[in-house]
């Protein structure tokens, strides 16, 4: 208790243990699992398959990141407009936010290859410019996809996240003298971050997630390569559980990363 006010003292929350006991069961039947699977199951396979697979890998990542980075960009104005006005630019993020989200990620996926990609093969001016080299893969049209999604998801996040900065740390940075751009930048856009940062952390997973789905028009990540083994060695266990591994690995470095990164930003309450 603090002998100035007489308020209780905070004391930030212990540390669990990590030897509690649920938890030293869950690792003995992760550990159990882990040995049957090197014991009983075949992985021939993998040192044939290994480059592909770190390909596969860094395709996936380079896909999360970059759609994900694009798409938080692009989610702080949809979110912002939807806060501040003018009206008709805020209906047209709320709608473009309603309709993203309403619709399944594969069928904006395949809309965008499918739809889009065979629309710009039409044009002849497309095909002999310096882009076409470019769009005739399915590369970019995976990411404006992701990157969309990504953006209509976060967009509705960041607008919640704005509008429950506290009006007062905005009234003070005017009584200070900042401008619009200079309070946006110093004060609305870090608290709003903040905030929105434990479900950014749950969008970023969703997002590694739906990764997978740019397989479906060619593009080889690490779930293509896999359906690759699948084919060529005729098994159905095994790739599957190495990938769903993968996948576990992957996670759980995102949400490390994204705990370290709260514990670095200081908490100065809701």
């Amino acid at each position: 208790m603090s002998e100035v006010t007489g308020i209780p003292a905070y004391e930030p929350p212990k540390a669990r243990s990590l030897f509690e006991p649920h938890r030293i069961f869950l690792m003995a039947v992760f550990a159990g699992i882990v040995f049957c699977m090197a014991w009983f199951m075949r992985w021939d396979w993998l040192p044939q398959y290994q480059t592909r697979l770190f390909w596969g890998i860094w395709e996936t990542l380079l896909l999360l990141f970059s759609t994900s980075i694009a798409g938080f960009l692009l989610a702080v104005p949809l979110g912002l407009v939807q806060v501040t006005g003018p009206k008709p630019l805020a209906w047209l993020a709320r709608g473009f936010c309603t309709l993203i989200r309403g619709t399944p990620l594969l069928l904006q996926l395949w809309l965008i290859y499918y739809g889009l990609g065979s629309l710009f093969a039409q044009y002849p001016e497309i095909r002999q410019s310096f882009l076409w080299p470019y769009l005739r893969q399915a590369w970019p049209y995976g990411f404006a996809a992701l990157t969309i999604s990504f953006a209509a998801y976060e967009g509705e996040v960041m607008r919640g996240a704005f509008a429950g900065v506290p009006k007062g740390e905005l009234e003070a940075a005017r009584a200070y003298g900042m401008g619009r751009f200079t309070m946006f930048r110093r004060i609305w856009l870090p608290r709003a971050v903040q905030r929105s940062l434990p479900t950014l952390t749950g969008e970023t997973v969703l997002q590694l997630k739906s990764t997978p789905l740019v397989a479906t028009i060619t593009v080889v990540d690490v779930y293509g390569v896999i359906s690759r083994v699948r084919q060529d060695t005729f098994l159905t266990y095994e790739p599957l559980l190495f990938l769903a591994l993968i996948y576990l690995i992957l996670t759980g470095m995102l949400v490390y990363a994204f705990r370290l990164l709260e514990k670095r930003i200081p908490n100065r309450g809701a």
